[in-house]
């Protein structure tokens, strides 16, 4: 395979030099699976309970509250003391204390280089400060090489085998932890002859070029299209263009003399994800549209490559650890247990979905029939958001902007604090930071709290776009919660990371999508916050893939309830609660075409798990596997020419992953029916969700807690793993059917 290292050295070349990304290094502190402290060490922290609200009386403090962070530079402090407290731990391991005692030490070297890891990478993602973001890669960088001597360290290895070996001496959570970080130095090779694990090591280098380099590319090249006259785009969307002229004529003396005469004005539409999306659901322009999706489904060209030397890369890395295939490599750990398990799953689903997927095609066809006033039409990939967009407008009468005012940001935080009180007896408060913690002044922090438990963790909200910030929704671990001593526990901290509109400016008004977004990142962030493992190993999201995103996709289902929205959700000048009729025309709307939008998502998993699998023949390139699974999988044509799939990112994040949001989907219908949905305010089933589902973490088995929470019906067992039933999602997808028929008769 030295042509592939040779492919990948060049593209290293290309990039600027930073820090590896931990979860590419198959490292101990995975964010799915970080390490806790030996009792010798519980002194050292006996006011760590109270870590935080120590930066809220107005003494000077570090960001996020560590006291090194207080200048860029104070990165170097904070990787120096986590190698120098780790090494401590690992001479401490050498002399192999008890079993218990190892998981605890092993678990607090993973606290220690976590808080670098977690809290540089946020500060890349968020921080305004170039030298900040400068340090903190620097910190990343250090603290990567470090970990990779930890994760072929022989030493610690052994001691947690002889761990695992002691299970029957060991509680549940600490015999968990043990098999996870035995399963976890094993994913790094550390059992491999050393020419293996050498090759191992490179490879996941190159993974990591390579996936910085698909990124990369879509930001570089997000293709633009040029439109001239002006008028072939709608005036509300100008805001989002590029205005740009050019000569109506050649330049002759007469022309240039009469510039403003002679100039025809158009605009440069740049064909990234968000801008491509506006301009197709909202141009009349058949022409425009069809310009604007090819260019932004085939750009960037780079990425060809990139992600044939990726499958390439992970395949190899795969069949050196054992495995088939890279599929069976990521899949093997979680519920699914095997590539043959999900491709099942989504098969099925696909089945069932594709009558009504096919349905809305035809519906959506006759609409552009109507509407053109043509007997024969085509529908083509770029009419779909625009006539569905003008379908649900007509049948519902919905105006985004009159939706969007029932929903001002502030109030929208005042729905979530309302929201936590009502299902788990906790409130958040406000609170003040010190001098040094925040990295923004649009920054917020509020500190959970319950009436008899007291402090349960630290949230901060970073809610509006900036330049240089993170592009996306997400939910950052700046600490994992973990159990000090009998009556210590280190308290989780998270950032919520969104990019709205505005800028410190609570009355902003959200779309109702963004709402949506808004809870669910929120319920990532209660995983985290009402997690209580022993272990911050297991602490909050730090789950089975195919788990992880079961409460925010559940928490999506309390922003459409509209006995959650009227406690909150009100006009931003009169107060007026948000009418019911207008909310069932939301829900109307959103569940016209989602049997459209549930095939993509099933079309995604399946293109995803058929990329990482078993290798394919080597005459196939990914761009024809694409287009024939389209073509087999969806109610869509593909055009000849797109590439939608090299700016796709969730094959560099989720990679053979993806199907995991259709298993969250799926078991988080099943907990709302039949938890929820009668009563979704319910002191009694929040306290039921916190108590046998988010308070445990990844330290249980999730279909254990599945099981425990909802009873039979939310799983199956099948050849060896596990799939949700799709009983209960059936069910809203044949009840979204039968309004459609409705409408559409």
């Amino acid at each position: 395979m030295k042509d592939l290292s040779n492919k990948v050295a060049e593209i290293k070349r290309r990039l600027p030099r930073t820090a590896a990304a931990p979860n590419q290094m198959w490292t101990l502190i995975r964010r799915t699976a970080p390490f806790v402290g030996c009792k010798s060490c519980y002194s050292d922290h006996s006011t760590t309970r109270h870590f935080y609200t120590r930066t809220s009386n107005g003494v000077p403090t570090g960001l996020y509250g560590f006291d090194h962070l207080k200048s860029p530079n104070g990165f170097q402090r904070f990787v120096d003391d986590a190698i120098e407290r780790s090494s401590e731990l690992v001479n401490y391991i050498s002399e192999m204390p008890s079993s218990v005692e190892i998981i605890r030490a092993m678990d607090e070297i993973s606290d220690a280089v976590c808080s670098v890891v977690d809290s540089a990478e946020l500060c890349r993602q968020t921080h305004p400060d170039r030298e900040f973001v400068e340090e903190a890669s620097k910190a990343s960088m250090r603290i990567s090489e470090y970990l990779h001597y930890l994760n072929t360290n022989h030493t610690l290895y052994d001691a947690v085998k002889k761990a695992e070996l002691d299970g029957y001496l060991l509680p549940k959570e600490a015999h968990r932890a043990a098999n996870h970080l035995r399963s976890d130095f094993e994913k790094g090779g550390i059992h491999l002859c050393a020419d293996k694990l050498d090759r191992v090591n490179q490879l996941n280098m190159d993974i990591f070029q390579l996936c910085r380099e698909f990124n990369q590319n879509i930001i570089n090249d997000p293709g633009h299209v040029d439109i001239f006259p002006e008028s072939r785009i709608p005036k509300h969307i100008h805001h989002l263009l590029k205005p740009i002229c050019r000569l109506t004529s050649g330049p002759s003396r007469e022309s240039l003399r009469s510039w403003d005469n002679k100039k025809e004005k158009g605009f440069r539409i740049t064909t990234d994800s968000r801008t491509l999306q506006s301009i197709l659901q909202c141009t009349s322009d058949d022409e425009v549209r069809k310009m604007v999706y090819i260019q932004g489904h085939s750009v960037p060209q780079a990425n060809h490559e990139v992600l044939d030397l990726l499958v390439a890369a992970r395949n190899e890395l795969a069949q050196i650890m054992g495995y088939r295939s890279y599929a069976e490599f990521i899949v093997m750990p979680n519920m699914a247990s095997s590539p043959e398990v999900v491709m099942s799953f989504l098969l099925e689903m696909s089945k069932m979905i594709k009558p009504k997927a096919d349905e809305e095609f035809e519906a959506i066809k006759n609409f552009k029939r109507k509407s053109c006033g043509q007997k024969y039409v085509h529908l083509e990939p770029w009419d779909e958001a625009y006539y569905t967009a003008m379908m649900k407008s007509s049948t519902y009468n919905l105006d985004a902007c009159v939706v969007a005012s029932y929903f001002p940001l502030g109030q929208c935080i005042e729905g979530l604090k309302m929201l936590a009180e009502s299902l788990f007896g906790v409130t958040f408060h406000s609170v003040p930071l010190a001098p040094g913690e925040s990295w923004h002044p649009d920054v917020l922090k509020l500190s959970l709290q319950h009436p008899e438990e007291g402090e349960m963790g630290y949230l901060y909200l970073d809610l509006y776009s900036r330049a240089g910030k993170y592009t996306g929704c997400a939910n950052f671990a700046i600490k994992g919660g973990r159990r000090l001593s009998e009556t210590e526990y280190q308290l989780p901290v998270v950032a919520l990371i969104c990019n709205f509109p505005g800028s410190h400016n609570l009355s902003v008004r959200l779309n109702h999508h963004e709402v949506e977004t808004l809870f669910h990142e929120f319920g990532h962030a209660l995983h985290s916050l009402l997690s209580r493992t022993d272990y911050q190993h297991f602490s909050g999201t730090r789950v089975a893939l195919d788990f992880a995103e079961t409460p925010s996709n559940l928490f999506e289902y309390y922003a459409w309830d509209y006995r959650v929205l009227r406690r909150f959700a009100k006009h931003y000048l009169t107060g007026e609660i948000i009418p019911e009729k207008l909310v069932k025309s939301m829900q109307g709307a959103r569940d016209m075409f989602a049997a459209t939008e549930l095939q993509r998502q099933i079309f995604y998993a399946l293109v995803d798990q058929t990329l990482f699998g078993e290798r394919l023949g080597q005459t196939r390139d990914t761009s024809s596997i694409v287009a024939d699974m389209k073509r087999q999988h969806t109610s869509w044509n593909h055009v000849e020419g797109t590439h939608w799939h090299i700016r796709f990112s969730h094959f560099i994040n989720y990679g053979a992953g993806y199907y995991s949001y259709l298993y969250a989907k799926c078991f988080a219908a099943t907990i709302w029916q039949k938890l929820c949905q009668e009563d979704p305010l319910s002191l009694t089933t929040g306290t039921t969700i916190r108590t046998k589902f988010l308070q445990h973490g990844g330290a249980k088995e999730p279909a254990d807690m599945l099981n425990d929470l909802v009873g039979d019906g939310i799983l199956r067992y099948c050849n060896g793993g596990i799939v949700p039933d799709i009983t209960s999602f059936s069910d809203e997808v044949k009840l979204m059917e039968d309004k459609q028929e409705q409408i559409l008769l």
